[in-house]
């Protein structure tokens, strides 16, 4: 074992060879990097490369003034930040317009025409690129050393996660000469997908949950405090662009080269074409490429060639004229279906599940699907031992699509809906007009029983913090809990006696349920599970009535007249409390100590918002969904879940998907979390 290195003396200034050792040593071991991560092409042995790293430890040690910025040695992770700060762009991350096939493509093209007129050369030279589907980032160099970077977030303002950055191995701490000195560079952080699968198989051996999907775990990955788990994962980063393009700079093919000679990985597949035909087969060249990448694109991006031309297209909203995406659709597999699985949900809705020969289907292992109900069960005529076709439906649920026809389907045992619920044995309905069929035994199957127990626990009803789902197991399995209002006559003997429960945990549980005795009135309608509310129904109920006496006498007429509350709706609640379960079990709950606390006012304190509807998207840089939520509501405004012609405002955060899409295609207004907070502050 090799003797620890002492740190010299207090005061003692390192040797001026031993200070030249170590820039050497970083700008060796820098360059050795980049060659076997970027470009492939080791020029040492393992073995070499850990002695020279070895070295620059030690003198690192032993003089810690000398470590620089660009050390390789701060790959590992350091010490954990304690939160993360906002990451300002001096220049705003743009999102781009999409695309949807060769006939937009060809609208594209036809536009750039129209706008450049005279100035249109016959063809217009045009990048493709693949559209990485990762994490956007903008990583930030002075003097040719990396100093910080962070995530897209609204463009305006991301997270710094710098602590994270580095630790990537395609990320270089310091630049070649001839980068300029002061570049802004961005690109994309994502999985590498064979090391993806391989640290899954690490977890899964060390009896951790494998992570489902690349994207979403890069993102997950990127906003950890601690470094180190960054330093462990198979992130890689691609530049594809800059906030400000440096001097002497005239397209971006040569933006591109230029990356790769500063020491960036660039993405191969990048392709520069004349013409429209000419990008419309690069652009399908590349989907067709698509499964054997080493990583998951979910299209191309197509960007005129030459800057002057970007400069005289300019720019609309908030999107780059001169630009687009062109999404592909899912990628499709085959694989066999070997059984169907039938799952029983919080309301009593019982779902066929296929079981699949595992597959890979963009990026990620699949051998569950979604059947969603009897209807589709029909459609589909699956049978046992079927080839089917899968994809993931929005590049993250898995579904079947279809079955590939063959001889011996015929032959084959249908699948077919269970007469009785698999987790309790009663019959199954299916009520007039409804595609689901239906458990009827509430609080009698254990199933619903665990699911109205998450849901009640859960942050946006009754916030009982410890409620997990492996403890509701527990609790629904041992007896101790049957319906939502057994949770308030827990205590500290019965819950110690659980597994990976102590002293400790339950104490912070039994607080925890005694604290959620005061929640208001629509936050315990929303724990309660009534069929059809949700929050803003809930709280228009409750704002309405005011009481939970009141609201259990009311009758459908009465219901109906709430404001954003239908006649179904309103029958879905008037049955809910008419069942002598619902009425025994609020009754116990009352029995308890809940109080149904009334909403505040039953009106907002502040009207700033006038009754406007708003629609969230995306991840704010500062505020949760749900304090945008609140803080809307309190204004007077109305959050609701989806986008349509009667919505005033969408608000955008990062990684916003198809309901930006959908206010766009609508013409509804779009505005970032600054807009939000200057309208709630009613200026």
């Amino acid at each position: 074992m090799d003797k620890p290195q002492e740190r010299a003396p207090d005061g003692a200034e390192a040797p001026a060879d031993e200070r030249a050792r170590v820039v050497e040593l970083v700008r060796e071991l820098n360059r050795h990097n980049h060659r076997y991560h970027v470009l492939d092409a080791a020029e040492i042995p393992d073995h070499v490369y850990d002695q020279l790293y070895r070295e620059l430890e030690a003198l690192e040690a032993r003089f810690p003034e000398l470590k620089r910025a660009d050390s390789p040695t701060l790959r590992v992770g350091g010490t954990p930040v304690s939160e993360l700060q906002p990451f300002v762009h001096d220049v705003p991350m743009l999102s781009l317009q999409n695309a949807f096939g060769a006939e937009e493509l060809r609208e594209f093209d036809a536009r750039l025409r129209r706008l450049l007129g005279d100035d249109a050369p016959p063809a217009l030279p045009y990048v493709v690129e693949p559209k990485l589907d990762g994490l956007a980032m903008e990583l930030v160099y002075e003097d040719g050393v990396f100093v910080r970077g962070g995530t897209r977030g609204d463009g305006q303002v991301g997270e710094d996660v710098s602590h994270n950055l580095r630790t990537i191995k395609t990320v270089p701490l310091s630049l070649a000469t001839g980068a300029p000195a002061r570049l802004a560079v961005r690109g994309e952080v994502l999985f590498d997908l064979a090391g993806f699968e391989e640290m899954n198989r690490r977890r899964e051996a060390a009896g951790d949950r494998r992570f489902e999907n690349p994207r979403n775990s890069a993102a997950g990955t990127m906003r950890q405090l601690d470094g180190r788990l960054a330093a462990d994962r198979p992130l890689r980063f691609f530049a594809h662009s800059v906030g400000v393009v440096p001097v002497g700079i005239s397209s971006q093919s040569e933006l591109l080269r230029s990356f790769a000679e500063w020491g960036f990985q660039v993405n191969p597949h990048n392709r520069v074409c004349l013409g429209l035909e000419a990008m419309l087969e690069a652009v399908f060249d590349l989907e067709k490429r698509r499964p054997e990448l080493p990583y998951e694109i979910d299209g191309a991006v197509v960007k005129v060639d030459t800057l002057r031309l970007q400069d005289a297209l300019g720019f609309v909203t908030r999107s780059p004229r001169w630009a687009v995406a062109n999404k592909y659709p899912p990628p499709r597999v085959r694989t066999v279906l070997e059984g169907v699985l039938f799952s029983v949900g919080r309301t009593g809705a019982v779902t066929p599940v296929a079981c699949l020969t595992p597959a890979r289907v963009g990026g990620v292992t699949v051998s569950r699907a979604t059947l969603h109900n009897s209807d589709e069960l029909r459609r589909l005529d699956l049978r046992i031992g079927d080839t089917v076709e899968i994809e993931r439906s929005g590049d993250v649920i898995p579904k079947v699509v279809q079955v590939v026809p063959d001889a011996d389907h015929a032959a084959r045992t249908p699948v077919s809906y269970p007469a009785t619920c698999p987790e309790c044995g009663s019959a199954l309905v299916q009520e007039a007009g409804e595609a689901a069929i239906r458990c009827g035994n509430g609080f009698g199957c254990p199933a619903q029983v665990r699911g109205a127990i998450l849901h009640f626990g859960s942050r946006t009803c009754m916030e009982i913090d410890g409620l997990g789902e492996k403890l509701v197991d527990q609790l629904v399995d041992t007896g101790l809990v049957k319906r939502p209002s057994d949770l308030f006559r827990l205590d500290l003997p019965a819950l110690v006696g659980l597994d990976r429960m102590g002293q400790q945990s339950a104490t912070k549980l039994v607080a925890a349920i005694h604290a959620s005795r005061g929640r208001s009135l629509d936050r315990v309608l929303m724990a309660l599970g009534i069929r059809h509310v949700g929050e803003s129904t809930a709280r228009d109920l409750a704002r309405h009535f005011g009481t939970l006496e009141r609201l259990r006498a009311a009758g459908v007429t009465e219901l109906a007249g709430v404001s954003g509350v239908g006649e179904v709706v309103a029958a879905a609640v008037a049955s809910f409390f008419a069942e002598p379960a619902a009425q025994a079990e609020l009754d116990a709950l009352t029995a308890v100590g809940l109080r149904f606390e009334p909403v505040m006012g039953g009106a907002p304190a502040v009207n700033t918002l006038g009754g406007r509807t708003f629609v969230l998207t995306g991840t704010l840089p500062t505020l949760s969904r749900d304090e945008a939520k609140r803080r809307i509501e309190a204004a007077g405004g109305k959050v609701v879940g989806s986008v349509s012609k009667k919505t005033h405002y969408v608000v955008a955060g990062a990684e916003a998907g198809g309901k930006l899409e959908k206010a766009r295609e609508l013409g509804v207004e779009v505005i970032d979390e600054v807009a939000l907070v200057t309208l709630l502050e009613g200026a």
